[in-house]
């Protein structure tokens, strides 16, 4: 990757502004990434999927059913209902996930696609899960953090900064179906900060916890057994994601987290592009930001639909010349 003077990126990339405009709301074909090598940690994970409804499908369903949260989901199909989204419905799953920019080790969480990437001590292998995460008021730190305990079928004791919004509360909730730990927690460095199973599994892929970091009771089980006191936890928020593969360059966009609360309340977001957008996607490219199609590129920021897409344009071709037509003057006799 290049290093990019921001003062002569700004300078450069002002005189292009005019030339490529954003065209009115134009929804973006998803298209799935080519299969990676698994000699190392790939820098895409799984790949772009669809699905077409039946009438008793929901979005919430279908986004346990595929690993995915709900804001995930919503904001890959604009203008579907998430409730009832009808029969004969082609749903785009986002299954396909770029790696955060973030050190490759134990656990990471980002906020912004509301995501936990799990790195295998493999060295190649990346499991990957859906989040809710905290709302206003209650924000999930960022930071570094890392296990320190786990706990199967936990206690709640419950804070007072909680029973104090919610006084019905009881101090302590124990084990079982009213436990909002679920099943299985996993404790951070951080005090008072876990992930944890739930017994409201729709509040994954949503801001709606007291900080911590809820997840599907069955992905929590999954990975539980695996991760050991002592693993690292990083805690970033990244609503774009960039990296190049087989010489093209992928862009994936999600919902900010005022955003991501705007989706949960109306299904869709304010339009805008994340900071530093242009400068970002440049430095990404290198060699080839002459290549970049901003219109595709700019589309992808304002829609934040959270799919990776491809942003370079093909390399153009010297054209082959074609034949001179003989002219009588050219014309041989017998």
């Amino acid at each position: 990757m290049i290093k990019t003077d921001r003062r002569l990126f700004c300078t450069s990339i002002a005189a292009t502004a005019a030339v490529n405009v954003l065209p009115a709301a134009v929804k973006a074909a998803a298209q799935t990434p080519p299969k990676v090598s698994k000699t190392a940690y790939p820098p895409i994970i799984g790949t772009t999927q669809t699905h077409v409804t039946v009438y008793e499908d929901s979005l919430v369903d279908l986004a346990r059913k595929f690993g995915l949260g709900y804001t995930e989901i919503v904001s890959a199909n604009p203008g579907i209902d998430a409730w009832v989204p009808g029969a004969n419905k082609k749903i785009v799953l986002p299954t396909a996930h770029i790696l955060p920019a973030s050190p490759r080790k134990g656990i990471v969480i980002n906020l912004a696609d509301q995501r936990l990437y799990f790195f295998r001590d493999d060295g190649k292998t990346v499991d990957s899960a859906p989040l809710g995460i905290g709302n206003v008021g209650w924000d999930t730190p960022k930071g570094s953090t890392k296990v320190v305990r786990k706990k199967k079928n936990p206690t709640w004791y419950v804070p007072k900064s909680v029973r104090t919004e919610d006084p019905e509360l009881p101090s302590v909730i124990g084990p079982g179906p009213d436990n909002p730990l679920g099943a299985h927690a996993v404790y951070l460095g951080w005090p008072a900060y876990l992930f944890h199973g739930t017994n409201k599994p729709y509040g994954v892929g949503r801001r709606v916890s007291h900080g911590c970091v809820r997840l599907y009771p069955e992905d929590i089980a999954r990975l539980y057994v695996d991760i050991k006191i002592g693993t690292p936890v990083t805690v970033i928020d990244q609503p774009m994601k960039v990296t190049k593969l087989n010489g093209q360059l992928w862009l994936e966009i999600h919902p900010t987290q005022l955003q991501a609360d705007e989706v949960e309340q109306s299904g869709k977001h304010t339009p805008s592009k994340p900071a530093e957008f242009e400068f970002l996607l440049v430095s990404a490219a290198g060699d080839d930001a002459n290549r970049i199609d901003w219109i595709k590129a700019k589309r992808a920021a304002m829609e934040r639909r959270g799919i990776p897409i491809p942003v370079l344009e093909t390399k153009s071709r010297v054209p082959r010349r074609r034949p001179r037509p003989k002219t009588d003057r050219q014309k041989t006799t017998a």
